[in-house]
């Protein structure tokens, strides 16, 4: 019991601070940012963790997952007021560039010593995370690829939304619009069809298609009412009258 009882508060804690870090490091992956593509990469992460029957299955895992654990912490640290020294025994960082370089180097050294876990996946969505904040278009939509491309689907679909959102910000609408499409068309736990539809909308509407922004906001309005969603969706459309 009591060793069930580590592993449960272990998961738990493990959870909590993924779940934060990757609601304070999806912001930059769409114009438009709500709750609803946060909770999405929320979801396969600690699905992958809970779910996935691979936490503790060898010691390698559990180094790696270890290691994510600590190199999603650095993404959690606080930044220091200009000017401020850093504590010892406080982690922090004097920018977000020093705190993206510091998290992005954990995270490819998951994916270096542990290339064959479930952790080296999420390791490797999180490289590309750091790396478009660091303004690394091309590594980011690299590793996006790569993590897109993988077996696992839920994390496949949160890869592909954020590579969608790196597109969008990067004037390749186009090619955003594909994978919002395609996202839509093929829906997963982590991303449903009213999270790519909000992200395309935006899209639509940044990019001066408020035709196609309203066709898309009209159709969330009547199949999601009365939601978060829905609401949302009424409010860009009294927007673009």
């Amino acid at each position: 019991m009591r060793a069930q009882t580590r592993h449960q508060l272990k998961q738990d804690a493990f959870s909590r601070v993924t779940y934060g870090a990757a609601e304070k490091t999806a912001h930059w992956s769409v114009e438009h940012q709500n709750t609803l593509v946060a909770a999405a990469i929320a979801v396969v992460v600690i699905a992958a963790i809970v779910g996935g029957g691979w936490y503790y299955q060898s010691q390698q895992n559990e180094k790696a997952s270890f290691e994510l654990s600590q190199a999603t912490r650095t993404l959690e640290a606080q930044l220091r007021p200009a000017g401020m020294p850093a504590q010892p025994d406080v982690p922090s960082f004097a920018s977000a560039k020093e705190r993206a370089e510091a998290a992005k180097k954990q995270f490819q050294s998951i994916v270096d010593n542990y290339p064959h876990t479930h952790t080296a996946e999420i390791a490797r969505y999180f490289l590309g995370v750091t790396s478009a904040s660091m303004g690394d278009n091309t590594a980011a939509e690299n590793s996006f690829k790569a993590v897109a491309s993988s077996g696992s689907k839920e994390l496949a679909s949160v890869a592909n939304l954020a590579l969608a959102g790196l597109y969008s910000e990067t004037n390749r609408t186009k090619d955003a619009v594909a994978i919002y499409q395609q996202l839509i068309q093929h829906p997963t736990t982590a991303v449903g069809k009213v999270t790519s539809e909000l992200q395309l909308a935006a899209l639509y509407q940044s990019s001066n298609q408020p035709a196609d922004a309203k066709r898309l906001y009209e159709q969330i309005k009547k199949d999601s009412p009365n939601t978060e969603a829905g609401q949302l969706a009424t409010q860009k459309l009294a927007a673009l009258k």
